[in-house]
């Protein structure tokens, strides 16, 4: 299976449940993602924007790379598999068996390099092997 987006409609569904004061921050938050690892598919699963792996088993959940999600007033870039990366800046959060996120309160959080290696190295993680 290739690449797969959420067409427009999807994605405004998904945001109009969203706080307005995160729409901003999701959309750029899903550009970065859709940069820094372009062949993931993205897809909503429990009120979340997740992006996995294509082809993988169990799908949204043995090939998650991450997730989009907000609860409250909390806007998070999560990853499934969190606690079994490498996190030399320390931005993950969580304590919960492998779930850790990263609170996003800015842009200039979202511009963190740190973001960036914890995609990259969600999309390399086999959680088969952790």
């Amino acid at each position: 299976m290739d690449a797969k987006w959420l067409d427009g409609s999807a994605l405004a569904g998904l945001l109009e449940k969203c706080p307005a004061e995160f729409c901003d921050l999701v959309l750029e938050l899903r550009e970065l993602i859709r940069k820094t690892a372009p062949g993931v598919c993205e897809g909503i699963r429990f009120h979340s924007l997740f992006y996995f792996k294509p082809d993988v088993p169990y799908g949204s959940i043995g090939g998650n790379v991450c997730a989009i999600d907000w609860k409250g007033d909390e806007l998070h870039l999560a990853f499934l598999h969190g606690a079994f990366l490498p996190d030399p800046q320390h931005v993950l959060m969580g304590k919960g068996k492998a779930k850790r996120h990263v609170e996003i309160r800015s842009r200039a959080d979202i511009r963190n390099p740190a973001l960036r290696d914890l995609i990259r190295a969600s999309l390399q993680h086999d959680p088969t092997r952790s």
